[in-house]
């Protein structure tokens, strides 16, 4: 069964090596998604990950943000000799780097179209969650929209904050129903494929709790941190601990 579940964003600055500067805003959203991840590993060191994209992964892969400047590798798996993919997307090189940096053991892929329906991303979460026999972590890559204010890469949309702040809520609340509820279409124009990814988690059951929910807006890219319990499982492990990745 899923026992627990971790959302984060995937940019790259959560990799130190990328980063040229120790910003403030890139080491809050850094030790919050580290903090995330080592909090998923507690309860199991055995990850499903659910981003936005296309295809299949190997669960043996490994990849390189090589094209993000740096030659960091990382790999799903601990110990393998998986092949090298050096065309893994983002989301799985964070999600590879997450699992390194959480001391879990491996982490397997299950890519979710942007376009997908709320209907589809409930069914693929509840198929999800029906298949685990045994505890197992949910690793939810996702970014809010990168249109919030005058320092967004993308061009600013006022309908931005709005969008983030009913996603923060649904996660403060573990409102399964809210975030299924999320508008496709407004997602879509307001740059957010992470939608479909959140709804997955939201089609996996309702019995959730939420330990925590963080929401940051550095550089006018909105990131979701946030931490879900089972109801009934609720002290399995340690839970929630901001400190140094």
């Amino acid at each position: 069964m899923i026992v627990r579940a971790a959302v984060v964003p995937y940019p790259p600055l959560l990799v130190p090596e990328l980063v040229v500067a120790d910003v403030p805003e890139v080491t809050e959203v850094r030790q919050a998604c580290v903090a995330a991840a080592r909090s998923l590993a507690a309860s199991s060191r055995r990850w499903i990950a659910v981003a936005p994209g296309y295809g299949e992964v190997a669960d043996d892969a490994a990849g390189s943000f090589r094209g993000f400047g740096v030659d960091v590798r990382v790999r799903l798996t601990a110990n393998t000799e998986g092949d090298f993919d050096p065309e893994l997307p983002l989301p799985i090189l964070i999600a590879a780097w997450l699992r390194e940096q959480a001391g879990a053991h491996a982490v397997s892929v299950q890519l979710v179209s942007p376009s997908a329906t709320s209907a589809e991303c409930r069914a693929l979460g509840a198929r999800l969650a029906e298949s685990q026999n045994s505890p197992v972590g949910l690793l939810v890559l996702a970014d809010g929209s990168p249109k919030h204010g005058e320092r967004a890469p993308a061009r600013p949309d006022p309908r931005a904050p709005d969008f983030d702040d009913e996603v923060h809520t649904a996660f403060k609340n573990a409102d399964t129903e809210a975030l299924l509820g999320l508008d496709e279409g407004l997602a879509a124009e307001l740059g957010v494929p992470g939608r479909a990814a959140w709804q997955v988690l939201a089609g996996t059951g309702s019995d959730w709790r939420s330990v925590t929910s963080e929401f940051m807006v550095p550089f006018g890219v909105g990131y979701h941190v946030a931490v879900w319990d089972r109801g009934h499982v609720w002290d399995r492990g340690h839970v929630w601990d901001r400190g140094e990745p």
